[in-house]
């Protein structure tokens, strides 16, 4: 993600708060063209490490795109939407990763 210049990023370790995934990756990208590439080399790198996604969902343009491996779930969010839907804050009592 650092490659693609996503910025913000924060790991949230919720292994001893969510029985849904192990930890969250939250990042901002800075246009639709952004979140797309950023999503895009997710994909991209991890299918090179032999890692599949289960699922992904949104659109660039809606500003918030979500890539889902199961134990990591990836949030990409353009600045605005970051800040109204502030995710982060649900987990505000679980420890982040640097």
């Amino acid at each position: 993600m650092e490659g693609k210049k996503a910025q913000d990023i924060v790991i949230i370790d919720v292994r001893k708060e969510s029985t849904i995934t192990d930890f969250y990756i939250i990042a901002s990208g800075m246009s639709s063209p952004h979140l797309k590439a950023v999503a895009g080399d997710i994909t991209h790198q991890l299918k090179q490490e032999g890692l599949y996604c289960y699922r992904s969902s949104g659109e660039a343009g809606g500003g918030w795109m979500v890539v889902d491996y199961v134990d990591v779930i990836i949030h990409i969010f353009s600045p605005e939407a970051r800040e109204y839907y502030d995710i982060e804050s649900l987990w505000d009592q679980a420890p982040r990763i640097d």
